[in-house]
């Protein structure tokens, strides 16, 4: 399945998705250091950005948000992409100086955990997991 968006911050990353129905705060809501986020009550509590797409909302939270995505990067920790349904300034600044390909005006409702995702400046392109995929053959038999 093919999205398209509007580029945030331009570029080409491609790996699995992590997604959250709720807006993110990075600062005081993921560890710079590991990655894992670290919000209490939030869905993706104990679960880590490192080297995934993280595909959320919105963000929301303090305007140090955008340097704890710059430390993610500088700590090789960092998301390889963000998508999001409305890109707010927190994440669009944190994106740019982290160089974290950062897309918006996508239907997230869309994008799974564990789908793979490829992005591409403003295109986006879904896959399945390989597991769900088989089972859906099988059921089509």
């Amino acid at each position: 399945m093919m999205l398209r968006g509007r580029i945030i911050y331009n570029g080409r990353a491609e790996g699995t998705a992590l997604v959250s129905s709720s807006p993110m705060s990075f600062y005081g809501g993921i560890n710079p250091d590991t990655g894992e986020v670290i919000e209490r009550g939030h869905e993706l509590k104990g679960q880590s950005v490192k080297d995934k797409v993280l595909v959320f909302p919105y963000g929301k939270g303090s305007t140090v948000g955008s340097y704890v995505l710059f430390r993610l990067r500088k700590n090789g920790v960092a998301p390889c992409a963000i998508l999001n349904a409305k890109c707010e300034t927190i994440v669009a600044v944190g994106a740019i100086i982290s160089e974290t390909p950062c897309v918006d005006m996508i239907d997230i409702s869309r994008i799974r955990s564990g789908f793979m995702v490829s992005v591409n400046g403003a295109r986006v392109r879904l896959s399945e997991p390989a597991a769900r995929h088989r089972q859906t053959i099988r059921a089509a038999v």
